[in-house]
């Protein structure tokens, strides 16, 4: 039981609905709804409040998915390792070669 204050609350508020004239079965799904509601909405913000991640050092590999085209001999390239998430493009026929944008994009 990570969250003693919902099940307290969720608690609380079925024995008070009880004594307050509602049927039972009533506030059983009453007490059951709110106590997935507010679990959800806690799991949520907790999510949310987690750091994101330290990024990897200088120099280490990373994935990334990035075509290159030449402007001069219509080659193509497909760099799927890089030092940094924006690598430089690479040079082909003396040129930089240009950045493609990806069939998912156009």
């Amino acid at each position: 039981m990570k969250h003693r204050v919902i099940n307290g609350l969720v608690v609380l508020g079925a024995i008070l609905a009880i004594y307050s004239g509602f049927h039972f079965w009533q506030v059983v799904i009453a007490a059951g709804a709110a106590w997935l509601i507010l679990r959800t909405g806690v799991l949520m913000l907790g999510g949310l409040a987690r750091p994101i991640p330290e990024p990897l050092p200088s120099g280490e590999m990373r994935k990334v998915k990035i075509g290159y085209r030449c402007d001069i001999c219509g080659a193509e390239l497909r760099m799927t390792a890089a030092p940094d998430e924006d690598p430089e493009p690479p040079r082909h026929c003396q040129d930089e070669m240009t950045l493609m944008a990806p069939v998912e994009e156009i």
